[in-house]
């Protein structure tokens, strides 16, 4: 079993070619991460799938984050069945890739998760790049599956709460919902047709 410390495994994850291995992850009872390049066992779980073959031709000067995080936030990504434009154009929404990023109503991070939101993804640090990306994919891909893959009452949950777009059974009339829903959504055309 090879085991990787953060710092080399993001070093390896975001090399600018495919690296060609799937990663696994486990976090111990002590809160320390350990990656391997196998499964061990049950307790590590897949973390990365292996990418593909050639480095995704996303631009960087059209996305909101560093280079690095823009291949990462593409793989983790599609690693979960997810659009990276749609992704990226929360990122710029939310933080425009600022990684301490803080709102006034306490939001974090790259993708500006609430503590509440951080906790139930399992995120640890919300200032974290890495963390945050993967909260924040978890729950868009929770917004969508239980929005039934509506993607603007997805987006619109991810700024108002799952409670109102449910309560108001759609977007919620908040003009910083719909302004925000509206900004997402050009942003996902753009970068949809940037790949």
């Amino acid at each position: 079993m090879v085991q990787l410390s953060r710092v080399f495994i993001l070093s390896i994850l975001l090399w600018p070619v495919a690296s060609g291995a799937d990663i696994y992850r486990y976090v111990d009872a002590d809160g320390v991460i350990h990656y391997s390049n196998t499964q061990p066992d049950e307790k590590f779980t897949l973390y990365l799938r292996e990418g593909p073959k050639t480095v995704p031709r996303a631009t960087a000067s059209s996305l909101p984050t560093e280079s690095w995080m823009t291949g990462y936030v593409d793989r983790v990504s599609r690693a979960n069945d997810l659009p990276p434009a749609l992704v990226h154009a929360i990122i710029k929404a939310e933080s425009n890739g600022q990684r301490k990023a803080v709102s006034p109503k306490g939001a974090k991070g790259v993708m500006q998760l609430m503590p509440f939101t951080s906790k139930r993804m399992r995120v640890i640090d919300p200032f974290d790049p890495i963390e945050n990306i993967e909260g924040g994919i978890r729950y868009i891909k929770e917004l969508l599956v239980s929005f039934e893959g509506d993607l603007t009452n997805t987006v619109a949950a991810y700024n108002a709460g799952p409670a109102a777009v449910r309560k108001y059974g759609g977007v919620p009339p908040y003009q910083e919902t719909r302004l925000y829903v509206r900004r997402v959504m050009d942003l996902y055309r753009q970068y949809s047709a940037a790949e």
